[in-house]
């Protein structure tokens, strides 16, 4: 079982309950899934989280926990994520309200497991929550892995961060104190365009750290086309290959930011 090792409870903010799978000791990372939901190869990457010393947690924001991903629950998570009022899916200009919820356990986590802060490891669907979480200064260590909201449907949406402008003015705030976010994705994804990188750049400077892995025609490395999930099933867990490269990033950023004295 992908979970078999995981103790699951609940943690409720404004009224709103959701289940929360944990791992480990030592400072926090919020663990947010991608579509479809809570996949072996998402709790693949907690596991590694857990291994470099740090408490893995995943809430269960959608799909069927530790379920294999197809096609069929794939599709159903992304209808049923176009309708929830949760995510901003076709708004620009927006932070979408679970990000609340999620700060929320943030702030849970961290007074439960100590330490200067919390990570955030945001994939896909969920890949901006993780900037639009800074806000609160519990987070400190954030991750945008192919960052996919609002969908980009349109040359304004491609370059949107899925944030309002007050939650970027705190972002940049923070990032002029000193704050780093890091971000992943491959150069052919058109899902997670490279338009909303360079948007970022331009808002954070050299706060953003942008990890873009060669995915055109006839790449070194073979990768192909289609790859959007770096740290999941498009990872290539061998020294040397960039998704591995990138995944040593992300576990860096975290040995930094959090396994340190407060």
């Amino acid at each position: 079982m992908p979970l078999g090792d995981y103790t699951e409870d609940s943690f409720t903010h404004d009224g709103k309950a959701r289940k929360v799978f944990r791992r480990g000791e030592g400072p926090a990372v919020i663990v947010i899934a991608e579509i479809p939901g809570i996949t072996p190869a998402v709790v693949g990457f907690a596991d590694r989280v857990v291994d470099l010393g740090c408490t893995a947690v995943m809430p269960h924001l959608f799909g069927e926990p530790g379920a294999k991903p197809s096609v069929g629950n794939g599709l159903s998570t992304i209808a049923w994520g176009c309708v929830s009022h949760e995510f901003a899916t076709w708004m620009t200009g927006r932070t979408s309200p679970v990000t609340v919820w999620l700060r929320a356990l943030a702030r849970h986590e961290h007074e439960s497991c100590g330490g200067p802060g919390v990570g955030v490891v945001g994939m896909c669907f969920t890949g901006g929550f993780a900037l639009a979480m800074m806000v609160d200064d519990t987070v400190v260590a954030p991750v945008l892995s192919q960052p996919s909201l609002p969908f980009p449907v349109s040359r304004r949406h491609k370059r949107d961060l899925g944030i309002d402008a007050g939650d970027l003015a705190a972002v940049k705030a923070r990032c002029a104190a000193g704050a780093e976010v890091l971000g992943l994705r491959f150069t052919g994804d058109r899902v997670s365009p490279g338009d909303r990188f360079q948007r970022l750049r331009d808002e954070l400077g050299d706060a953003f750290v942008g990890v873009e892995i060669d995915s055109s025609k006839g790449n070194p490395h073979d990768i192909r086309k289609g790859a959007h999930s770096v740290l999941t099933d498009d990872l290539v867990d061998e020294p040397g290959h960039p998704t591995r490269d990138a995944l040593d990033k992300v576990l860096d950023l975290f040995r930094r930011r959090l396994l340190v004295e407060a």
